[in-house]
């Protein structure tokens, strides 16, 4: 089946926009390298930029000292690829929001979630989303361009630097559709895994779906988790919340999934947002079970967090409780996630790129 609307255009447009400058942030140990050997320089330069750009969290390379004055001079207007704190705000419960200005003006959203033992940070892989699912604030902006591999890569290094902690889980489920960004993700993912140094299987990667893409995702072998955005326990329902959903059954999602867990081995976390009095009812609960009925899988139930444009409210604690209960019931694995930064519009389907909050 040929390609969607939206993928085609997507695709088209960043073929278009590619950079003929690559910024350095992101780049391997052997990559940076071959770069300073072009410029003349000894290898063992390499590891040094390495350093400074990974550790030390340098912007400018004029500004690293164990090179020659002449040197950074020379290279002074190489960019690093780091991005301009716009603006920052804290929830009460600790978790941060950023804007962050890119160098073509661009504003994104990242998110740092501490805990005890953790910092997550939730990145966004694209400007805006082309996807526009009714529940989601992100959406509502419309979409701009895909993230560079250094813009998805800076979201870590950015947080890690500004809580003064080394992060510890990556999750992709800011702004945009991963699976619509494929390239630059997966040469995120290596970057994030060998050059900051968090395992794979810290990593998560969310996707609402797009046809053949969680396919060819699987065919890289990768330990990092599959969270599929479902939200839909029937295909009627799942159009209404999802507009992609037209061009992509849930049944042919379904099975897409089920080859990624024998690709790979390893299960799908599939996400489920409950949306009082539309998705959240008993019989939508045993609708979903029989769905996912012998699959290697996880349900994560995220009770709705509000955007101003929609009326959707958030079911209580009481239908959330039952809801989990009947999956259990049915021996489905589930569990229920509360989002963080819900005051300051941080959190799950929130996301907009503005001072909100």
């Amino acid at each position: 089946m040929s390609a969607t609307p939206v993928v085609s255009q997507v695709d088209s447009y960043n073929r278009e926009k590619s950079q003929l400058i690559t910024p350095l942030v992101g780049a391997s140990v052997a990559e940076l390298t071959a770069w300073v050997q072009q410029q003349g320089q000894p290898a063992y330069r390499g590891k040094q930029l390495h350093e400074w750009i990974y550790q030390k969290g340098v912007r400018s390379l004029a500004d690293i000292s164990v090179f020659s004055k002449q040197w950074r001079t020379e290279i002074a207007e190489v960019p690093v690829g780091r991005s301009t704190l716009h603006y920052r705000t804290v929830a009460p419960d600790g978790t941060v929001k950023y804007l962050l200005q890119l160098a073509d003006g661009q504003i994104i959203e990242t998110v740092g979630i501490p805990s005890d033992k953790r910092l997550t940070v939730c990145v966004s892989t694209q400007v805006g989303c082309p996807m526009a699912c009714d529940f989601c604030a992100t959406g509502k902006g419309g979409y701009k361009r895909n993230l560079a591999r250094h813009e998805i890569v800076d979201q870590v290094l950015t947080v890690q630097e500004d809580f003064q902690q080394r992060v510890s889980n990556v999750v992709f489920m800011g702004m945009g559709e991963p699976l619509l960004n494929t390239d630059n993700v997966l040469a995120a993912i290596k970057s994030i895994n060998q050059d900051i140094g968090i395992g794979q299987r810290s990593l998560t990667v969310s996707t609402v779906g797009i046809r053949d893409r969680i396919r060819h995702f699987a065919q890289h072998h990768l330990q990092v988790t599959l969270a599929v955005s479902l939200h839909a326990s029937n295909q009627a329902l799942r159009e209404q919340l999802i507009p992609s959903a037209r061009s992509y059954p849930l049944v042919d999602l379904l099975a897409e999934c089920r080859e990624y867990v024998e690709i790979t081995g390893r299960r799908v976390t599939f996400e489920y947002i409950l949306l009082a009095g539309l998705n959240d009812l008993p019989e939508h609960a045993l609708e979903l079970a029989k769905c996912l009925r012998g699959f290697q899988s996880h349900v994560n139930l995220i009770p709705y967090n509000p955007i101003q444009e929609v009326d959707y409210k958030r079911p209580n604690r009481d239908r959330i409780q039952a809801f989990l209960n009947i999956l259990k019931q049915q021996n489905i694995a589930v569990s229920i996630r509360y989002s963080r930064g819900l005051e300051a519009d941080a959190a799950c389907g929130q996301l907009r790129a503005s001072k909100r909050g």
